[in-house]
């Protein structure tokens, strides 16, 4: 499978018939790179500083972020460039707008406590006849 990146989404293909699978939406700026690791997980980075990860697999948004702006610089510098994951594919590297180069890694000591997701179900109301 590859990815190709667009305005604000990114496509989801097979190799080597270039069939498309599936769109995964949620960034709201054009996305700029993508990088996936070992473990199946895929980043994307976009215009407006937002980086998602996305299971590679299934398509699912686990998690949002936003990329801090170096200080002095202004908001409309957090632009995500660049990706890639280090050859452990632990550590994520990004070369950003505010001519920074940021180094991510996974929290080891994260819990679900300690990092809960704000999730809410959503509520299905139907017309009764």
């Amino acid at each position: 499978m590859f990815a190709s990146a667009s305005p604000d989404n990114i496509k989801q293909w097979t190799c080597p018939d270039g069939k498309f699978i599936q769109n995964l939406t949620g960034h709201n700026a054009i996305v700029n790179c993508m990088a996936v690791n070992s473990d199946g997980v895929l980043m994307s980075g976009a215009n407006n500083g937002s980086m998602y990860a996305w299971d590679w697999r299934t398509g699912y948004n686990f998690q949002r972020m936003q990329a801090p702006v170096q200080p002095g610089s202004m908001d409309s510098e957090a632009g995500v460039f660049a990706m890639a994951f280090d050859n452990s594919g632990t550590r994520l590297i990004t070369a950003e707008a505010d001519k920074t180069i940021k180094l991510y890694r996974e929290d080891d000591t994260a819990t679900e406590e300690s990092h809960p997701i704000n999730w809410k179900p959503d509520i299905i109301r139907r017309r009764k006849y």
